[in-house]
Formats: C-alpha cells, structure tokens, sequence
C-alpha cells in the first residue's frame, strides 16, 4: 500500500477546494433558503467519477444473494430491519474496496464472511468512470467493473473489466491505482462510518481518541505514517547507497576489462577500413614522390649545364695551390736537414763525454774495492790484536798466580774484561749486520712472492681464458656463430621460430659482430678492440620486440651474462654520413673497412659507436704522426693501429688484447695459435711454482737465520752487561803494578800499529774514492748538459718535421682536391648525360605509375606521408590484423558480454546517481512538506471548528472544539440551547439523543473539510429522538444537496417515509428475512 499512502495526501488538490468551496457556498446558501428548494430542483446534476453506480453480493456472510442494487448519483437509503442485509451491503463494500476484514468489524478474517456450507463468496460492484478525473477511459469506457472472489481459504482474488465486461486485470496493483486515482479511503471513518465505529465514537471518553478519529480522518495520520515510511526508505536507501559503491568499483573493472576486448574487436573493422585507405594513399604517394623526384632531376640538369664553367676555376685554382706547397715543402726541408747536420756535429762530442763518464766510473768502482780490502785486512788485525791481548792476559794472570799480588789478578782481569768487551762489541756489531741483511732478504723476498704471485693469478685468468676461447675456436670449426658464445645457435633459433609465429613486429638482429666482415684480415685486431661489446649485442626496432627477446635471453642465459640490446627504429638505407665522415686518401674508416650488407647492423653501428668517424692506421708510429699532428683528419673522433692501439690528437692508449676473437678468418691458425700460447702459459705456471717454492725456501731459512741472530745478540748484550758491572767494580780498586811482559807487548804495539797505518790507509781511500765519486758526478752531469743540448735541438727537429709533415699533407691535399676536380669536371660531363638518359627513363616509369594508381582508386588521393611511411604502416597493420584475429576469438561472445557489462555498470551507475539525488530531494521535499504538513493541520483544525459551530448553532446550540496538536487531544464541548459558554459541557454529559446530533454535527464538519467520492453512514440516527433525527437528517439532506457532485449512502432502519420528493433522493428497501426459508433480498427504487 505504500504507493497508495504516498499518493492519497496530494492527488486530486482541485476537487478538495471545489468540497470546501462548495460547502461554504451551500451554507451560506441554507442560512438564505429552505432545504425542500434545494431537494425539488428539477434539475439532475451528474456526480463525479468513483461513485458507486451498483453492488452484487453472492453468498456472502449470510445471504445467498443481495442485489443488485443500483445506486443513484447524489443521496441513498438503504433502509430495511435488522438481518435484512443492509450491514452486508456496507461490509463487502468495504471489503471489495481493499479493505481488511478488521475495518468491518464484522470478522477477523476474510474466510469468515464466505456463507456457511458454500466454497466461495462473490461480490460484484461497478464504478463510474466519467467526468475528467475518469481513469484509463480508453480502456475500461464510461464503468469500471471490480469482481472479487473469496474462498473459504481467506483468499482474495480480483478482477478488473469494462464496462463492456473485457477482462482488463487480476492484478492487486491495478485496483490500488483505480482507488488512488478515484481517492476512495474505505478505511476512513468519514468516507465509511461503521455501526461500530459511530458506538465507539459516541461512547469514547478519551480526548485522544477523538484526536486520533481527527487525525483520520483528515489523513493527517496517512501522512505522518507516510512521514515515518519515508525517513525509514531514506536511511534504507543510504545503506543501499553504500553497499552499491562497491559493488560500484567491481562493476566498473569488469566493464573496463571487457570494454579493452570489445575496442579491440572494434579496431579489428577500422584497421580493415584503415587498410583500404592507407593502400589508396600508398598507390598516389608513389605517384607523388615521382613527381618530387623528376622535379629536381629536371632543376639539377638544368643547373649542372650552368655550372661547368665553375669546375674549370676550381681545377685552375687548386693547381697554382698546388705548386705554392711544394715550394713550401721545400723549404721545410732544407731547415730540416740543416738542423740534422747539427744533430751530427754534436754526437761525437756527445759520446766522447760518456766515454770519459764511463772511465771515471770504473776508476771509482776500483777505488770501492780497495777500500773494502783495507777495511777486511782491518778487522783481521783487530782479530790478532785480541788473540794477542788474550795472551798477554794469561801470561798477567800467570804472574799474577806466581807473585800472589791481588793487583796482578785486578789488572789482568780489567785487561782481559776489556778485551771481551771489545770483542762483543763487535760481534754485537756484526750481528747487527747480518740481522739488517736478513731482514732485507725476507721482505725482499716476500716483495718477489708477491708480485709473483700476482703475475700467477693474471697468468691463471689468462689460462682460464684462452682455454675458453679455444673451446670456442673449436667448436666454431663447423659454426663460426659459436665463437660468440656457446649458446648463440639456440637463441637465435628461437627468435626465428618467434617471428615464424608473429611475437616480433621486426626480426631483431644480432650478434652485429656475426653479421659483419673484413675486408682486410690485418684490421681485425683493431675493428675489434673499436667496437668492443658491440660484437655480441642486438638491435630491435620496438620496445616491445626488446621485452620478447629479453624473455628468451633469460631462458638461453640462465646465471650468465646476457648481450646487450639496442633500441631504435629500423630503416632500410644506411644513414648519410658524407657530411660527418672522416675522408682520409691513404687509410679507411672503420665503416670502410668492413662489409655489412644489412642496413640495420650498419646503423645501429654508426649511431652506437660512430665509425664513419674511426680512423684504422695500420702502423703505430704513422698513426701517432697523423692523429697529434696540427692538423688531424676532419671529422676523425680517434683512429686505432692493427695492434689495437688507441690513438687519439693529444694522448694514446695500448691494447690489453693481442689477438682478435671473433673476427678472425683462419680459425685453424687461431686454433694453433692458442695452444701454443697454452703450453708456453703453462711452461710459465710452472716455473712460476718452481720459483715461490725456492723463495718459500728462502724466506724459512733466512727467517731462521734472523730468530739465532737475535737470540746471539741478546745472550752477547747481556754478558757485555755483567762484564761492564765487573769492570766499573775493579777500577774503582787500586791496581799493582804488573811485571814486564816486553815481547807481547812489543808485538802488540807492532799490530797497533798496523792498525793505525791501515786506519790512515782506509782514510785516504775513503778520500779517494769521495773524490772520484765527485769527478764521476761532474763527468756524468758535463753529459747529460750535452746530451741535453742535442734533445733540444732535437725537438726542434720534431717541429721542423711536423711542419714538414704538415707541408707535405698540405702538397698531398691541393693534389687530391686538384684531382677531385679534374675528376669532378669529367664525372660533371658524364652525369649531363646520364641525367638526360635517367630523366627519359623516370618521365616512363611515373606514366605507368599513373595508370597503376588509377586502377586502384581513380580519384587522386592526397596525403603529406612518405610512401616508405605508408608501406611499413601497410605491413604493421597487416601483421597487427592478423595477430588480432588470432587472439580475439569468438566475435559474438565479446559483444554480448560487454554488452551485458556496460548495461550493468550503466545500470548501477544510474542507480547510484538516482539514489543519491533521490536522497538528496527526499530530504528538500521532507523539509517542506513537513511544513506544509503542521500549515495543513493548523488550516483544518480551523476550518472543523467552524462548520462544528455553524452545525451546532441550527438547532441552537453553541459549543467549542479545542486541538492541542502536542499533547494529541481533541477535547470536544457543548451547551444545548442558547447558553453562556461558560456553561459548555462534555459530550459525555449529554443525552443520548443529543450525543447523536454532535455526533453528527462533528461527522458534517469532517465531511467539509474532507473529500471522497462517496460517504457512508450506518444506523447514524439510532439513538436520537425524533427532534434530532430531523434536525441531523435536514443537515445531511443539506450538505448532499450543496455536493450533488458527491455520492451519499445512509443505512438506516428507520422507514424514511418523510422525506420530501426528489429526483436526487432514492431510497433502497430491504425485505425482511424470511427466518423459515433461505434469505431473499428485494430492492424497490422509489422516485420521491
């Protein structure tokens, strides 16, 4: 019923205003007229659509059959005793009309009102459908006929027809709109007040029942319920909002991932149509780069005819340049040979100073060895003099024994503590010698050990090396493409069967070094030391390519180093280099040297490493001399010689490689090569170990030397210590004198002597040989000054020469640009001719390609791409179609499914949107129609009290109604007669007669303010007396005669005999139940 709540406050605004407006206007029209003038008017005024024009009740409740009874258009009585039907005739109204059985009051369940003993209960009721407010008047015509069927189940079921009986509907929702669009409210007391319904009214104590019975009535309750209903789907529909963005994000990825598929589907038809048009643009841009290339042929004709004159200055001009430098050549050399000349005078001189430098260095040596042999004849002497010493000691000692004197024995000892003190002075001496030598010797050997062992491990690398190279010199007898790596042969299988199944734009190349040749073999050490790690790497033309070789590198090079990959576009021609080149007449570039016949490789080379700019000068010396001259080649970034030696114009680098690897031509002789190289290593190796075994022999005994020297020294330096101590304590004691020993002593003195003579003697060879060192220093330095001299002069020969060398390119240059022009005239002359010849040829050639492009499109088709632009796009796009093809596959599936997914994600999104500004309106309307909701209720609280006092006051009485819209309470108070209105009762208080008139009068003030197409009464005058029946019926009569656009319908059991004619008054009698046999209803209409 939702839709019905939502709709029942606002429809209809138009026939609210004509209720209230006509009400007024047929008040104030009573207060003036009788009420028979208005019940005897002649006229019949035709009622507004959803008035009940007929009821049919078959088995229902009690009563087998009732009807039908045909309704008029404004007032009805249905009159008849108790148990004649007329409650029935009121409760399947009500029922029929989708109300529940509880708004009856008659049975708590429909199943109850299905006659006893029978399946089903029948009613029948036909509505008018006229007027402007008819519903669906195409369809249904000028009635609307509602059937409802009730089993003994309790279940309802409805049929909708015509008025010319058409099944038009069984549907619930269909009668919900009928009711809707008519505003007919069953369930509201006004529209239909119950026997049950009036009792409760009359006998409620409460002023909040009455408040509610207001609230009702005036659907002022409908709406609050609906406000309820709204502000829950609100929050309902918040939650939603948020479940749904999730749902949101997953819709929307599918979308996306099926949208991909479908636009590639798509692009499928638009690369066929591209295809087309690009091949129409292919046919007339050949045509169009014709034209371009006749154009310039004929222009370039007609300039070479003009400009042979000009080769004619230019080979005159460079002749008389020619004659100018050797002039100057000449001259050059003629200083150059003078400067010789002086070279020459000097080197006599020269070498007559070494000579004498060399002389006197001789004379020092011999000096050297003499003074060595006086300091050995030295220390022999100092040996004899100890020997000596020691006996004179023993002798003392001796005496010293035989005399008893204890000054003797302190003497000899002192003599003898001297001695030994001497004598372990100097062998501290020579121990310290021969531990600084054998300390000298270890490190000098370990110093050996390691730069042995150094050597040894680049000779291993170098082992290791080789030995892989003659691996792959072997294994290259029968595939040269092995000596770039042992899996080179698989890897490039692989890209071959990758580009056979289309997973490459481009077929990428590599090895570049496997792909190029010399065309001298002499220059392959040098190409291959310039070009390095370029020998084993690849091209491809796309990054896309790339990543597809580098999956197949990873499964080739598993833990190895991988080649490296260059990206850049392929083309089909080498790159013009003429203006960057390097032009040398006597030694090629490295471009020049090699054969490449794959443009590609040859690019990739010159944008990689620029070898139109690489110089390969065979000879060393000759590089060095062109490179660091003045005036180096042009465009020459650097130049390598054969040995591989990098020379640029102001430094050079030497060749860590000595033999090429990949580019070599006999691999036999390489093969031979290094296995000679191999032996001769390992020859090597093994000397090597030889070697650090002795010096590990060495090391061990001279450490072991050195460890007893120490030791030596140290048990000397200790005795030398007690023997000093035992001195100092004997000469601090008076010594006797000792007895003469003359013959020792003389002999003594005789040997110190010698020691003296010899010291002197060693003294003056000490001074010689200072002397000769000074006389060997000057001879030396006299000859390094001349020698000096002579580099001078020398480098200023190297000036010279490099002017000469300079003078000499300047000669070989005017002679090559005298013999480019002279060739340049002759080849001039000769391209006359040939373009005279090719323009014929080409004029032929763009008339057949005319009539070509004409067959495939006859329009001329203009477009500012290249046809090498138009054919490679030709060629991707036919490649990218048929890839596509084989990847899409089912065609129709892809549709539907983004179909389905675009629908869904456009669905939600919709939803989602609607959702939110249905939020977002909810609440703007919600804010005012609550508003309008209290202006509303304020407005007919108003309006009920007036026509509640105007009602009141026919009879004369005078009452009050008080609305307290917080506290919900009605409190409802009147005074019978003319009174002070201070006086006002409860109705509670009243008769029950006079309860019935309020009753009424309250009834009457709804009705004013209310609006139905039809109102129902039942027994509405029970319990007035015959005063207030009157009065009440008069102002019934009243209101129906001022609303004959409305339908009334009064059951009473009164007999109704009083009532004045009219053509707008039928009366409807019941017959009364026959209690013997089954119930039979007859309806008489009567016309008063």
């Amino acid at each position: 019923m939702s839709k019905r709540k939502g709709t029942s406050v606002n429809e209809n605004p138009n026939k609210r205003s004509r209720s209230v407006n006509e009400s007024e206007n047929a008040a104030d029209s009573d207060q003036e007229d009788p009420i028979l003038s208005n019940l005897q008017c002649g006229a019949e005024v035709v009622s507004d659509a959803g008035i009940v024009e007929s009821i049919t009740l078959k088995n229902f409740m009690c009563h087998s059959l009732l009807g039908p009874f045909t309704f008029g258009s404004n007032v009805n009585f249905v009159v008849g005793n108790n148990g004649s039907g007329k409650s029935a005739v009121l409760t399947a109204l009500i029922v029929a009309l989708g109300g529940n059985a509880q708004a009856t009051n008659r049975g708590s369940s429909l199943r109850g009102f299905v006659k006893e003993g029978e399946s089903s209960a029948d009613v029948s009721i036909t509505l008018r459908n006229k007027g402007r407010d008819a519903y669906k008047p195409e369809v249904y015509g000028s009635a609307i006929i509602l059937d409802l069927r009730i089993t003994r189940d309790g279940l309802r079921t409805y049929k909708l027809r015509s008025k010319s009986g058409q099944l038009i509907s069984t549907k619930k929702e269909e009668l919900v709109s009928i009711l809707d669009n008519f505003n007919i409210q069953v369930n509201n007391p006004v529209s239909v007040l119950t026997q049950e319904m009036s009792k409760y009214f009359l006998h409620s104590k409460g002023e909040g029942d009455k408040y509610k019975f207001f609230m009702k009535a005036t659907q002022l309750e409908q709406m609050r319920e609906d406000f309820i209903y709204i502000k829950t789907t609100k929050n309902l529909t918040e939650d939603k909002v948020e479940q749904h963005s999730e749902c949101l994000k997953d819709l929307k990825r599918k979308y996306l991932e099926k949208e991909d598929r479908y636009r590639s589907l798509a692009s499928l038809d638009e690369m066929h149509t591209k295809l087309e048009e690009l091949q129409k643009q292919m046919a007339w841009a050949l045509v169009t780069e014709m034209e371009k290339d006749l154009e310039p042929m004929k222009e370039k004709l007609q300039a070479d005819r003009r400009s042979t004159e000009k080769y004619d200055d230019k080979v005159n001009e460079w002749k008389n340049k020619v004659d100018e430098a050797e002039k100057k050549y000449k001259q050059v050399q003629e200083q150059l040979e003078r400067i010789t000349q002086q070279v020459q005078e000097l080197q006599p001189k020269c070498a007559e100073l070494k000579t004498e430098s060399q002389k006197r260095n001789n004379l020092l040596k011999s000096s050297e060895v003499t003074v060595h042999r006086c300091k050995a004849n030295l220390r022999d002497l100092e040996k004899d003099k100890t020997q000596l010493m020691s006996r004179i000691k023993d002798l003392k000692l001796s005496i010293s024994q035989k005399t008893g004197a204890e000054s003797k024995a302190r003497a000899e000892r002192i003599e003898q503590i001297q001695t030994e003190l001497e004598n372990l002075k100097h062998q501290i001496s020579t121990l310290g010698q021969q531990i600084d030598q054998y300390q000298h010797a270890i490190s000098r050997a370990k110093e050996e050990q390691g730069k042995m062992r150094r050597e040894q491990e680049v000779l291993q690398r170098s082992i290791e090396a080789n030995r892989r190279n003659l691996q792959t010199m072997e294994s290259s007898r029968s595939n040269r493409l092995r000596r770039f790596g042992e899996q080179m042969p698989a890897l490039l299988n692989a890209i071959q069967e990758s580009h056979r199944r289309g997973h490459f734009k481009h077929r990428p190349r590599g090895p570049l070094g496997y792909l190029i040749s010399l065309k001298d073999p002499e220059l392959a050490l040098a190409v291959e030391v310039c070009l390095k790690g370029q020998l084993l790497a690849f091209t491809c033309d796309n990054y896309e390519d790339e990543k597809v070789l580098q999956g197949l590198m990873a499964k080739m090079f598993q833990g190895g180093r991988r080649p490296a990959i260059i990206t850049s576009n392929f083309i089909s021609q080498v790159h013009d280099t003429r203006k960057k080149a390097v032009s040398h007449p006597n030694y090629p570039s490295v471009l020049q040297a090699l054969e490449i016949e794959d443009p590609v490789v040859a690019n990739c080379l010159i944008d990689q490493k620029g070898i139109e700019s690489i110089l390969l000068i065979k000879n060393r010396t000759e590089a060095r001399r062109v490179m660091q001259s003045k005036n180096p080649p042009a465009n020459c970034i650097h130049a390598f010689s054969k040995d591989g030696d990098q020379i640029f114009t102001n430094r050079s680098y030497a060749a860590e490689q000595t033999r090429a690897n990949y580019l070599s031509g006999d691999v036999e002789e390489e093969i031979r090569h290094l296995q000679r190289e191999l032996e001769n290593q390992k020859g090597q190796a093994s000397r090597f170990q030889q070697q650090m075994r002795k010096l590990d022999d060495d090391v061990k005994e001279n450490e072991g030397l050195l460890r007893r020297a120490h030791q030596e020294q140290k048990t000397i330096k200790d005795k030398a210590t007690k023997l000093q101590l035992e001195l100092t304590d004997l000469q601090n004691v008076e010594e006797p004198q000792s007895e003469d020993l003359r013959p020792l002593e003389e002999d003594l003195h005789e040997i110190v002597t010698k020691i003296k003579s010899k010291r002197v003697e060693l003294d003056e060879g000490l001074a010689q040989m200072a002397d000769l060192k000074g006389s060997y220093e000057k001879a030396e330095q006299e000859y390094k000054q001349h020698k000096e001299c002579i580099n001078t002069i020398a480098e200023e020969a190297d000036s010279v020469k490099e002017d000469l060398s300079k003078t000499d390119q300047e000669v070989i240059k005017c002679k090559h640009h005298k013999k480019h022009y002279d060739e340049k005239r002759s080849a001039h002359l000769h391209n006359i001719q040939t373009l005279e010849g090719n323009l014929k040829s080409k004029e032929k050639e763009y008339e057949m390609s005319v009539a070509k492009a004409k067959e495939i499109c006859l329009e001329r088709v203009e477009s500012r791409r290249s046809a090498r632009s138009l054919d490679s796009e030709i060629n991707r796009l036919k490649l990218k179609i048929t890839s596509q093809k084989e990847q899409q596959g089912d065609r129709e599936e892809i549709v539907r499914q983004y179909h389905e997914a675009l629908e869904s994600y456009k669905n939600m999104t919709q939803q989602m949107k609607n959702l939110n500004s249905f939020i977002k309106s909810l609440d703007s309307v919600m804010n005012q129609r609550l508003q309008a909701y209290a202006e509303l209720r304020r407005f007919l609280s108003a309006r009920c009290k007036y026509y509640f006092d105007s009602m009141l006051a026919q009879r004369g009485y005078s009452g009050s109604m008080i609305f307290d819209h917080k506290n919900e309470t009605l409190s409802i108070s009147v005074q019978p007669g003319q009174g002070n209105k201070a006086d006002l009762s409860d109705m509670r208080l009243l008769s029950g007669g006079e309860r019935s008139f309020s009753t009424v009068c309250f009834v009457l003030s709804l009705w004013a303010i209310t609006e139905a197409p039809f109102r129902c009464l039942d027994e509405f005058d029970v319990y007035m007396d015959m005063v207030n029946r009157r009065i009440s019926m008069d102002m019934m009569l009243k209101v129906a005669a001022s609303q004959r656009y409305r339908q009334f319908i009064f059951l009473t059991p009164q007999n109704m005999s009083s009532l004045p004619e009219s053509k707008i008054i039928r009366i409807l009698r019941l017959k009364d139940p026959d209690r013997g046999q089954r119930n039979t209803q007859r309806s008489e209409d009567e016309d008063q």
